[in-house]
């Protein structure tokens, strides 16, 4: 069912093609979808919304507004027995070049993954639907053909009109129009009807589109249909689970359940109504809503930033929400913001009440926690480094696998709880994954004492350490580095399981002659006990954690000499000092020896060239024994 698009001047009528992209879109809203229609009056809302705010925004600043005594309002008209259905707000409005950008382009981007997303025969359309910048195509679901009369706010401004019926063109021409914003007619399909009843709609509304802050009239009635009441500024006895629910997908199309939310209102030491959650994936899903991170501020009920990123610290960037307050100034630039104080301020209370929050789920709901860090537990750390005065507040809220508990996490405040007797440090080992730290030599000593050390294993640890140096009275100390007290000493192998002090030498000198200038020194270690060789730094040489940072962030990065360290009990050691070994092997097992320990240090820049000279070790092993 065609109408034409009426015109004063037929000749005016300008008539444009649809991308490739487009079309194929349109193709499947009009012929794929049926499930999911009411979406479509959603996001007609939700745009009608969108109008409405930017043009409160501009108001704030500016009163060159054609007619700025209207009142901003959505209306809905209806038309039963025609099949036809109006939406029209009082907002910004567009001009020509306006409605063509809008309505007559989809980014070709939003559109494939739109088109991708839709051959998923599980997918649920009413999360997709409004992504990608195709939530007013959904019109299309429900409409024979769709008229957009559009009137900008701007006094000398002249209305235009967009007209399509979801073929492969769509029309442009002058309009009459008198008042400001946005007025769209739709004729519904036969079998899209129910859209024609007005107590269709209201049901439509209170589901998705009952916090919209602008009231909404159906027909001639004098009272507006949603609640209008802003979430965040109800009280918490009057909201249902439902609701809360519900606001967090209408605000975010993530469908998934929150971990937990935050809903708070204050008057000092700054007035705030704040509503936030924590999702339960650091994910973004592919059709999110929310595509930056930020949080919407208000000004009285008014969204002056929709992504504002100064509300909380960055390392708090995962949670979403809305803050309001009526301590902001009605002029809004960001600048003034910032220099009257009260961004630090809003910032503190805000950042107090995230933290608060999670160190009760801490103490109340220890699984919900640990899945909390599983997804989110690199934010924090990056806060514990990026400040060392704020971040030892989130010292309790880290969480470490240890060598004595590799399978559950454990706070700084479990491991210092069962630390042994005299013991002054927290210890921890830094590697590339918790499966070769664990066969560390450096953790022999500490093994065969059973003394609980920290496995810091992921790229953010190295960076971690530089802002967590001591946790209340225990300073942190790598293994690499502690120095064991007597009474923590190995117990010493024999001097018969010991090779002779001159026979090592001769050892330990082979060593430098085979590895020359990759190492400052060879020498006997005091630490091991069942490990064969260790590398450890030489005194003033940048620790650990900085060269793993170094090497993170790309700074002239080369691997650091360090000291080899040789266990003179081991059986392999003395092997070598048989005289019966082949002189080019015993090199090449030395360098093998090199290699192994740079690899349990994640220092080796090429594991692969390793795999030749494997082969010659297993050759030589075969061969003895034929």
């Amino acid at each position: 069912m065609t109408e034409p698009n009426p015109t004063t001047n037929p000749e005016a009528v300008q008539s444009f093609s649809f991308k490739a992209e487009t079309k194929q879109l349109l193709n499947i809203l009009i012929h794929s979808l049926y499930k999911e229609r009411e979406v479509f009056l959603r996001e007609l809302l939700s745009n009608a919304s969108d109008a409405l705010n930017r043009l409160r925004f501009e108001m704030l600043t500016s009163q060159d507004v054609l007619d700025p005594e209207a009142e901003l309002a959505i209306r809905i008209q209806v038309d039963k027995d025609q099949r036809k259905i109006s939406i029209q707000d009082s907002g910004i409005g567009m001009t020509r070049e306006e409605i063509i950008e809008h309505l007559g382009t989809i980014a070709e981007s939003g559109a494939r993954k739109f088109i991708q997303a839709s051959q998923d025969k599980n997918a649920d359309f009413s999360q997709i639907i409004g992504q990608f910048g195709v939530g007013f195509y959904s019109v299309f679901m429900a409409a024979d053909w769709v008229r957009v009369t559009s009137r900008s706010y701007r006094p000398d401004a002249e209305a235009v009109s967009w007209y399509a019926t979801g073929d492969d063109t769509y029309q442009v021409s002058a309009a009459e129009m008198a008042e400001r914003g946005t007025k769209i007619e739709i004729q519904l399909k036969e079998d899209a009807a129910e859209f024609a009843e007005e107590f269709r709609i209201q049901n439509v509304i209170h589901r998705h589109s009952d916090y919209i802050g602008f009231p909404i009239y159906i027909g001639e009635a004098k009272e507006a249909v949603n609640k209008r009441t802003s979430l965040w500024r109800t009280s918490k006895s009057e909201l249902s689970e439902e609701q809360y629910q519900d606001f967090y997908r209408q605000t975010t199309l993530d469908w998934e359940e929150p971990l937990t939310r935050i809903h708070f209102v204050t008057d000092a030491p700054v007035q705030i109504y704040a509503l936030l959650y924590i999702p339960a994936k650091a994910e973004r899903g592919m059709f999110a809503l929310r595509k930056e991170d930020g949080l919407k501020l208000y000004s009285r009920n008014i969204l002056i930033d929709e992504y504002n990123k100064d509300l909380l610290p960055e390392y708090l960037r995962f949670v979403q929400g809305v803050v309001d307050s009526e301590d902001l100034p009605l002029n809004v630039a960001r600048e003034t913001v910032q220099a009257s104080g009260l961004m630090p301020r809003l910032k503190k209370v805000l950042t107090g009440q995230v933290l608060k929050e999670l160190e009760s789920l801490v103490k109340n709901s220890p699984e919900k926690y640990e899945a909390f860090w599983q997804e989110f537990g690199g934010y924090l750390k990056q806060g514990v480094a990026s400040d060392m005065v704020e971040g030892e507040k989130l010292h309790d809220l880290l969480r470490f696998r240890t060598n004595l508990h590799t399978e559950t996490w454990s706070g700084l405040a479990d491991y210092s709880g069962r630390m042994k007797e005299g013991q002054k440090e927290i210890y921890y080992i830094v590697g590339e994954d918790s499966r070769s730290v664990l066969r560390s030599p450096h953790l022999d000593t500490f093994r065969e004492q059973g003394m609980e050390v920290l496995l810091l294993t992921e790229p953010m640890d190295s960076f971690l350490l530089m802002g967590l140096r001591k946790y209340k009275d225990f300073e942190l100390k790598n293994v690499a580095q502690a120095e064991v007290s007597a009474e923590q000493e190995p117990a010493q192998e024999n001097e018969i399981e010991r090779i002779a002090d001159a026979d090592f030498t001769t050892l330990i000198e082979r060593f430098k002659e085979v590895l020359g200038e990759r190492v400052t020194d060879v020498r006997a270690s005091k630490r091991l006990s069942q490990s064969l060789a260790r590398l450890v730094d030489p005194e003033g040489a940048l620790n650990p954690e900085l060269q793993r940072v170094y090497k993170y962030l790309g700074k002239e990065y080369e691997i650091p000499k360090k000291i080899l360290e040789l266990n003179p009990s081991h059986s392999l050691l003395k092997s070598l000092l048989k005289p019966e070994t082949d002189a080019a092997l015993r090199s090449v097992i030395i360098e093998q020896i090199f290699d192994n320990a740079l690899l349990v240090e994640g220092l080796h820049p090429d594991p692969s060239g390793l795999a030749e000279r494997m082969q010659q070790i297993m050759e030589a092993a075969l061969a003895a024994k034929a």
